[in-house]
């Protein structure tokens, strides 16, 4: 059996499984401070390993960041420079690796999601599977062969630079780095302060939206030139409004203007620019994933 954890701000999502369907054992933990977080998930596998009368192999985590993921550093594991100060500089893979005493893989939250797409979800069959939440922020993850993609650091797409219009009042972003990034600008936060209201209670036919299709749309462009992924998965809160994909995949083609000459952008861009298969058990689903991995 494999573990599998979805390491969120507000909660940690605890999974244990064969795959995506042989489920042994589930359950939600609140997020409060590392070393009773990490009890609590440790308490929930010791307990559901003795009720199922299993043994776990190796274990999973998608957590929130920023990560050092570099096996070199002497900081490896760790959450580094985040918002939530009593996680700040917290060794996250070794604190779970010391409570349960198993080989531990760890990774971003949406390289996670973006892992159990492709292995389980919408992005199944395909060479290299981008994913994107937009939410409460902005991130995102891409899998090219089955492996999450890495560098000098884990990829921050939400932080890429947009342009914005020279209107005089044109809404500048909030992102407190970069102002007018992608999460500075489409984030759920973000359309709160620029509409007064929460992205939630904004009607379907509100103008905000195709602002925020155009301004998504922007991105995938930039995404598509650089990765030229095989798929595109836009999840998080604010893609629960449905009816942004057809004005994204409209505004996609536009902006490309004909440039790239795929088929699946030109004659088939609903099958392209699509929502989470696994909806959204992708990140704990893809933390099944990462277990595996840690297994091989």
């Amino acid at each position: 059996m494999l573990a599998g954890i979805e390491a969120g701000g507000t909660k940690f999502n605890c999974i244990i499984a064969e795959n995506s369907k042989h489920i042994i054992a589930e359950k939600r933990i609140a997020t409060k401070d590392p070393e009773r977080t990490i009890q609590e998930v440790s308490e929930f596998f010791h307990n559901a390993m003795q009720q199922a009368d299993v043994e776990l192999q190796s274990i999973g985590i998608g957590s929130f960041g920023p990560l050092d993921l570099d096996p070199t550093s002497p900081t490896y594991g760790a959450i580094t420079s985040t918002p939530k100060i009593s996680w700040r500089n917290f060794n996250i893979k070794k604190a779970i690796e010391t409570a349960l005493d198993i080989p531990t893989v760890l990774d971003t939250d949406v390289n996670a999601a973006a892992l159990g797409e492709y292995l389980w979800g919408a992005g199944k069959g395909k060479l290299s599977v981008l994913y994107l939440t937009i939410g409460t922020g902005i991130g995102g993850g891409i899998v090219i062969h089955g492996k999450p993609l890495h560098g000098m650091l884990h990829p921050e797409m939400g932080h890429i630079y947009l342009p914005i219009s020279s209107d005089e009042g044109a809404f500048q972003g909030i992102c407190p780095y970069h102002g007018n990034c992608f999460e500075g600008l489409a984030s759920g936060p973000a359309l709160q302060a620029q509409w007064g209201v929460e992205a939630e209670d904004l009607a379907e036919d509100h103008p905000a939206w195709i602002q925020e299709a155009h301004t998504i749309a922007q991105a995938l462009c930039n995404y598509i030139c650089i990765l030229s992924p095989q798929i595109i998965i836009l999840g998080g809160g604010v893609m629960q409004q449905k009816q942004l994909f057809p004005l994204i995949r409209s505004q996609v083609q536009t902006l490309l203007n004909g440039y790239v000459q795929a088929p699946s952008i030109i004659e088939n861009i609903e099958a392209y620019i699509v929502p989470p298969g696994l909806g959204n058990r992708a990140g704990v689903l893809g933390a099944i994933g990462l277990a595996q991995m840690a297994h091989r």
